[in-house]
């Protein structure tokens, strides 16, 4: 009784981590990556969901507004067979489309606006963060592993 308890919650049950570049650049269009999936007991992998996600921050103060935009996602079927104790490694490509920002667009298409977005962002205190979601979906499991990892730019 306590044992299938324990595999509906996921306790004991599949580990997930991810390594990702130490450094992201945003003109690849892709993030290359692996997952690694332990447990301590036989399971079976069903899926695995990865997305990149912006955070995107604008304002200062009471007058910020924060939005997150989901920039690449992946959803992959499979039937792996996680072995107790042991790894399993799992190399994923994820294709991303970045969103420009009307700033975004004005410095790349005009030289002034080299000079003059940088300072502008600075003011208007513009800021974007990237983090990269992965979720493994578990035979038997309502609760699914999931790790997030923040990327630099």
């Amino acid at each position: 009784m306590i044992k299938k308890l324990k595999d509906i919650l996921g306790i004991e049950g599949v580990k997930i981590d991810m390594m990702l570049p130490e450094d992201f650049d945003l003109s690849a269009n892709y993030i290359e990556g692996e997952v690694l999936l332990t447990s301590q007991a036989d399971k079976i992998v069903q899926g695995l969901e990865i997305k990149l996600i912006e955070k995107y921050k604008r304002g200062k103060k009471d007058a910020m507004l924060v939005n997150e935009y989901t920039l690449g996602h992946i959803k992959l079927d499979l039937l792996i067979p996680i072995l107790a104790n042991q790894e399993e490694h799992l190399e994923f490509k994820l294709p991303y489309n970045r969103m420009l920002s009307e700033m975004d667009k004005y410095e790349k298409t005009n030289f002034l606006g080299n000079l003059i977005v940088p300072i502008a962002k600075k003011l208007k205190g513009v800021k974007s963060e990237f983090r990269v979601e992965a979720t493994a979906y578990i035979k038997g499991t309502k609760l699914h592993p999931t790790i997030t990892k923040s990327l630099v730019v």
